[in-house]
C-alpha cells in the first residue's frame, strides 16, 4: 500500500511540473524530469514485485496442504551418503528421545530418563557434559547442520568420543558445501575426521534427498521454501530422520507452536523469556528468536513456527509426544 502511495504522489508531482513547465517552454528540463521520475517508478514497482514473493506469518486455517506424504515410506536407499566405505544408514528404534536444544530441558531432571531410551537423538552442537542430570549422556544419532560443523570437530571429547558403543552423525547442508564433489573444505574436513573416530558411522544428505526435503515443506504447507526465502531447520531434517527410524518418538524441550502467542498482536506473549539454548544462558530469547525468524521479510530464516504446526500434525500420525512442555 505504502508503494503504491508513494507511485500516485511522483506521478502527480511529475504532472504538475509538466504543466508548469511546459508553459515555460523549457523542453530540455521537462524530458530530463520525466526521465529521472519514471525510472524512480520503475524501480519502485519491481521492488513492490519482489516483496510479493515474501513469507507471510502462518495461519492454519489458510495453509494449503497437498496430498500429506507418508513419511514411514520414504526410501532411505539414496538419501544418506556415506563418508566412507559402502555403510548405509540401517538404524531402527521401537522407542527414541529426540533432545532439542531449547532452554526448556533445564530443570526437567529427565537425564535417566532420556539415557534408559534404547535411541537418543540429538542435534547440532548441543554438548551434554555438565547437563547429565536433565538431558542424559547417551547419543544414538547427532543431526549437524553444515554451519555446526567446525563446532563438532572442535571438540572431539565431547561430540566424537562414546563411551558405550557406536553412534552415527548425519551431516546436512547444501551439496556446493558438504557433497562428496564440493570445492569447498567442509567434505575434506569431516572425511578426515571419520578416519580417526572409528566408532563413529559419518553421513551426508544427498542432493536428491535435499530436494526432497524442500518439496515435504511445500506438500505440507503450501509455501515454497526458496521463494519464501526460507531455509529448513536442524530441527526439521531431525524429525523427519526420527519418524523414518523410529517406532514411537518422545520430543524434549520442545514448545507447542502457540506458545510465544499471537504474531505481530500489540500485546507481548505472557511467556517466560528463555534462552534460546539451554547451553547459552545469555543467548538470545527463544520467543523473539522464533517470532524474528517467522516474521522477517528480508534475508533467509528458519520458520520455526510454521514447523511446529506441521510437527503437532505429524505427532497424531507417528507416535510422536512432547516432554517439558507437555503438549
Amino acid at each position: 500500500m505504502l508503494i503504491k502511495r508513494v507511485k500516485t504522489c511522483f506521478i502527480r508531482t511529475f504532472l504538475s511540473m509538466l504543466s508548469i513547465l511546459q508553459s515555460q517552454q523549457s523542453h530540455r528540463v521537462v524530458i530530463f524530469l520525466a526521465i529521472f521520475i519514471l525510472m524512480t517508478i520503475l524501480i519502485l514497482y519491481t521492488s513492490n514485485n519482489v516483496s510479493e514473493e515474501v513469507y507471510t506469518p502462518f495461519h492454519v486455517a489458510t495453509m494449503k496442504i497437498n496430498k500429506t506424504t507418508d513419511l514411514k515410506r520414504w526410501s532411505r536407499k539414496d538419501g544418506f551418503v556415506p563418508i566412507s566405505g559402502n555403510k548405509s544408514l540401517a538404524l531402527h528404534c521401537g522407542n527414541c528421545a529426540l533432545v532439542t536444544s531449547s532452554s526448556h530441558v533445564l530443570s526437567s531432571q529427565a537425564g535417566e530418563e532420556i539415557d534408559r531410551t534404547e535411541c537418543v537423538i540429538r542435534m547440532n552442537d548441543a554438548p551434554t557434559l555438565g547437563y547429565e542430570s536433565d538431558i542424559g549422556h547417551r547419543t544414538t544419532l547427532r543431526v549437524v547442520a553444515h554451519t555446526s560443523v567446525f563446532r563438532v570437530v572442535r571438540q572431539p571429547n565431547e561430540y566424537l568420543r562414546q563411551t558405550d558403543g557406536n553412534f552415527t552423525i548425519v551431516y546436512w547442508g547444501p551439496p556446493n558445501k558438504i557433497e562428496k564433489n564440493a570445492k569447498g573444505t567442509l567434505y575434506r574436513l569431516i572425511q578426515r575426521v571419520s578416519t580417526t573416530y572409528s566408532n563413529v558411522s559419518f553421513f551426508t544428505i544427498s542432493p536428491n534427498r535435499m530436494r526432497k526435503f524442500d518439496n515435504l515443506f511445500h506438500s505440507e504447507t503450501g509455501r515454497d521454501r526458496q521463494k519464501s526465502h526460507s531455509w529448513l531447520s536442524t530441527g526439521w531434517f531431525t524429525m523427519v530422520i526420527a519418524i523414518e527410524i523410529c517406532d514411537n518418538i518422545k520430543v524434549y524441550g520442545m514448545v507447542p507452536p502457540s506458545y510465544c502467542g499471537v504474531l505481530f498482536s500489540r500485546k507481548k506473549p505472557a511467556s517466560k523469556k528463555m534462552p534460546y539454548h539451554y547451553y547459552k544462558p545469555r543467548g538470545s530469547d527463544e520467543c523473539l528468536m522464533y517470532i524474528q525468524n517467522e516474521s522477517s521479510r528480508r534475508g533467509s530464516h528458519h520458520r520455526f513456527i510454521t514447523e511446529k504446526h506441521v510437527f503437532a500434525r505429524w505427532a497424531k500420525l507417528y507416535n510422536i509426544t512432547f516432554s517439558h512442555p507437555t503438549w
